[in-house]
């Protein structure tokens, strides 16, 4: 019998564990939070919000299907997997805003049944595709009468102070949030933003301004806050709901200051390809995804998804997309939506992705870990970083075939004008980034299974296989 593993970022909650079994993820119940579990299954919620994909399923095991190790434990319940593990700081504004309106709305609907959620963690929510999933059961414990809602700082600092970073002052959260993983705490938020920012509608000064204004008195007089906080008298149920709907309405309307052009957000419309280039690019992956049907397909460089919605139409189960750009990441996440197909972009910066961080740096996994996959394409992707963050192309080709077995790169000579444009304010300092040299490179590390010219300018696509 294989062993069972815990999960390295289940550790902060005492009243369960998770663990990996297998392909099986499971979670322990311990016996202190038995009556809140039970309460709330019983209630039939755990049930409902699965069925209409609100919540991972889950299901009680028999004491004869445990497996060793598991420990003392009340109930031990068999998950849902979510194939791929994602983190807000990988989150495109759209996404990290849908997680929001998830939680929010999840907490509205559980007030109404005598439940509220223990904490506000942006990381107990997953994304199926497009769709946002709550993924933590232990969360859930009855509702007691005028109590506080104890998740208000954590939901701020981890959904609407990173929302309100991109809505008030088009910065995205990404490197922030990824360098501080509790979220962007509220005193600095304030301290960011312009006066006339702070005070610019009742939300933003009672969520903000007045929220820091607090924290800095209790920083400053921290005896004086706890004796206040005992002395409340906490909130009504009205109050409670209230606070939930309020935010919900808000967040809702919530939408990035940077909406204009960025770098390469606007190429799917104005790049320089002619209408038969674009339909050569599309049939040579069609024909790839095709005759491979990856289960998992990687799409580096995905801009607003053309390229994913062609391999998942062509056969491919998922795609995982991920670009630097932010308005391409927005509007690929709009896309698969709307589409509603089981597409995920996330943000990346290839040069520089997500690691293995948090507690002794096993808390969060990092790209290389959760992200091989079963083929990949990467479009208009490898001259970026070799000629854009000066890595050295064999390392460039050498890192796109170890994370999938058999993929699509395309190589983008110097003679198109997109790299003539990145050169052209900088020494050429690559002598060696060529068609041979990349073909050399690649062939070192997989088989060229076939190739193909798709602009004048001198673009190909290369099929590769290393299996």
């Amino acid at each position: 019998m294989s062993a069972i593993r815990a999960d390295a970022g289940s550790f902060r909650d005492p009243s369960g564990r998770v663990f990996h079994h297998r392909d099986r993820v499971l979670r322990s119940v311990g016996e202190t939070a038995r009556a809140a579990y039970e309460a709330v299954r019983d209630k039939g919620l755990f049930e409902a919000l699965a069925a209409r994909g609100a919540m991972v399923a889950s299901r009680e095991l028999p004491r004869s299907e445990w497996p060793d190790g598991v420990g003392r434990a009340a109930y031990l319940l068999d998950h849902e997997r979510i194939d791929t593990l994602s983190y807000p700081y990988e989150w495109g504004f759209g996404q990290l805003k849908a997680a929001a309106l998830l939680h929010l709305d999840l907490q509205v609907e559980l007030l109404d049944n005598d439940i509220v959620l223990s904490d506000a963690t942006a990381y107990n929510v997953q994304f199926a595709g497009a769709r946002p999933v709550f993924i933590d059961v232990l969360s859930l414990r009855p509702y007691r009468e005028r109590e506080y809602w104890e998740g208000h700082r954590q939901f701020c600092e981890q959904f609407l102070n990173p929302l309100l970073l991109r809505a008030l002052a088009g910065v995205a959260h990404n490197a922030w949030y990824r360098g501080s993983l509790e979220g962007i705490p509220t005193l600095d938020l304030a301290r960011l933003l312009p006066w006339r920012k702070r005070v610019s509608s009742w939300n933003v000064l009672s969520q903000v301004t007045l929220q820091a204004g607090l924290e800095r008195r209790a920083i400053g007089a921290p005896d004086a806050a706890v004796r206040q906080a005992r002395s409340g008298q906490g909130l009504s149920r009205l109050g409670y709901a209230g606070i939930l709907q309020g935010l919900r309405r808000w967040i809702g309307r919530l939408e990035p200051a940077d909406t204009g052009k960025t770098v390469w957000g606007d190429y799917a419309a104005s790049h320089t390809y002619t209408g038969p280039e674009v339909e050569a690019k599309r049939r040579f992956v069609e024909e790839f995804a095709k005759a491979e049907r990856p289960r998992r397909l990687l799409d580096l460089g995905c801009n607003t998804g053309d390229y994913s919605l062609t391999a998942l139409a062509a056969g491919a189960g998922k795609v995982v997309g991920f670009d630097f750009d932010q308005r391409a990441i927005d509007l690929a996440f709009s896309r698969a939506q709307a589409e509603d197909v089981d597409f995920l972009p996330l943000w990346l910066d290839a040069a520089n992705p997500s690691p293995d961080q948090g507690w002794r740096q096993r808390e969060r996994p990092g790209f290389a870990s959760r992200m091989r996959s079963d083929a990949l394409i990467a479009l208009a992707f490898e001259h970026h970083l070799a000629i854009g963050r000066n890595v050295p192309l064999p390392d460039v080709v050498e890192w796109l075939t170890d994370l999938a077995p058999t993929g699509v790169i395309e190589f983008v000579p110097k003679t198109d004008e997109t790299v003539r444009r990145m050169l052209a304010l900088r020494t050429d300092i690559f002598p060696d980034y060529t068609q041979e040299a990349f073909e050399r490179e690649l062939r070192r590390n997989a088989r060229i299974v076939r190739e193909a010219a798709v602009s004048a300018s001198g673009r190909v696509l290369f099929q590769y296989d290393r299996r």
